[in-house]
């Protein structure tokens, strides 16, 4: 918005010329979403509490070391989601559809984990929104993403609303990591979409199944923000007739630098929000943060061209969802456990392990996959 606002006035005030900039407006949306939550957490956190007195946000299948929780205010991922929209609709490019499709995913996705959360709330009790309806809402807004923003069929939005620049994005097109593109860049056709409602929701709750120990969830997904802000950034620029894309040998992506500004508005929210959610947590993420947060790194993993990439990158959510998986398939079919209690992190807490100590851990699991991520673009 200050983008459309104020870079036309740059022929009269050359200070409005930085705004043309994406590495610029990439740090103004962090800084800004950083402050942003920093400010308002306090006053946030006091209204959940009020407004959830009585209420146990705890979740009941978590160790019994957990019933101490008890009375902290939940759905802090709405801070998470106003600091970062506002800071995105400030300081990015209104007309690049990239950055429409992954606040409308992550902003849709928080909707639906709001009403979840509410739901828990106001029934008092810690089931909510039934899984089918998640993923049938989930899988709806995914679908008509891709045809509004992604899909260059008659009906796309752009034939609608002119302003929204179409560009190409290689929405049919898979990459692997570690490999050029012109040795491996086939076309999924059809099977595109599906693969893509896969990645977003499959990421989406793999970030809210980890969502189980004060800053567990939020501090990878900073990390992986951080990861695909360098991504996006390098798919979308080009220096002087120089594309860093053509040079790594990687998907080139006209306008994906614009999600960097999204990227850093998701880091400096996530950042405000630990401050807060840091162990002893002042406030829990809810549905709102963890199934948004989710949303909003599968669907930079498709806009980037990173879906199978974000295998490794999303190791961390990627384990917890297997020990789930694992679990209960064991005690399907032979009867026994595999793990203490499922997800991993609750069989690490069973084990003796302190809570920070597990955490941690995690956190420098998930940077050590974001560096390989990262060397998987040179090593192509």
């Amino acid at each position: 918005m200050l983008y459309h606002l104020l870079y036309p006035l740059a022929g009269r005030f050359a200070l409005f010329n930085v705004l043309r900039y994406p590495s610029f407006r990439i740090l103004a949306a962090g800084f800004t979403a950083l402050v942003l939550g920093l400010l308002l957490g306090p006053v946030f956190i006091e209204r959940m509490r009020v407004i959830q007195y009585g209420s146990s946000n705890v979740r009941e299948d978590t160790p019994e070391s957990h019933k101490k929780k008890t009375g902290t205010p939940s759905m802090g991922g709405a801070l998470i989601l106003f600091s970062m929209g506002t800071a995105t609709l400030l300081f990015a490019n209104l007309t690049n559809r990239y950055v429409w499709a992954a606040l409308t995913i992550t902003l849709s996705f928080g909707a639906i984990g709001f009403w979840d959360d509410y739901l828990k709330i106001s029934k008092r009790n810690s089931k909510g929104l039934a899984g089918k309806k998640k993923l049938l809402w989930q899988t709806l807004i995914v679908v008509a993403v891709y045809y509004l923003f992604l899909s260059d069929l008659h009906f796309t939005v752009a034939h609608a609303f002119p302003w929204l620049r179409v560009g190409s994005f290689q929405d049919l097109h898979v990459t692997l990591p570690f490999v050029p593109t012109r040795w491996f860049n086939p076309s999924l056709g059809w099977l595109y979409l599906p693969f893509m409602v896969l990645v977003v929701l499959g990421t989406s709750h793999a970030v809210n199944l980890t969502d189980g120990l004060d800053g567990l969830a939020v501090g990878p997904t900073i990390v992986s923000a951080s990861t695909f802000l360098i991504l996006a950034y390098v798919a979308g620029t080009t220096i002087g007739g120089f594309s860093i894309a053509v040079y790594l040998r990687i998907p080139v992506i006209p306008g994906a630098a614009e999600l960097g500004v999204f990227c850093a508005a998701l880091i400096g929210a996530g950042i405000a929000f630990l401050w807060y959610n840091t162990y002893p947590a002042s406030v829990f993420m809810g549905d709102v943060g963890s199934l948004a947060l989710g949303g909003a790194l599968g669907s930079l993993a498709v806009l980037t061209k990173n879906e199978v990439a974000s295998a490794i990158l999303h190791g961390v959510f990627l384990a917890e969802t297997l020990s789930v998986m694992i679990q209960v398939a064991s005690y399907k079919y032979t009867g026994r456990r595999v793990f203490k209690m499922a997800p991993i992190h609750h069989h690490f807490e069973l084990k003796g392990w302190a809570e920070p100590k597990i955490i941690v851990r995690f956190w420098i699991i998930a940077i050590m996959l974001a560096l390989v991520a990262l060397a998987s673009l040179k090593l192509r």
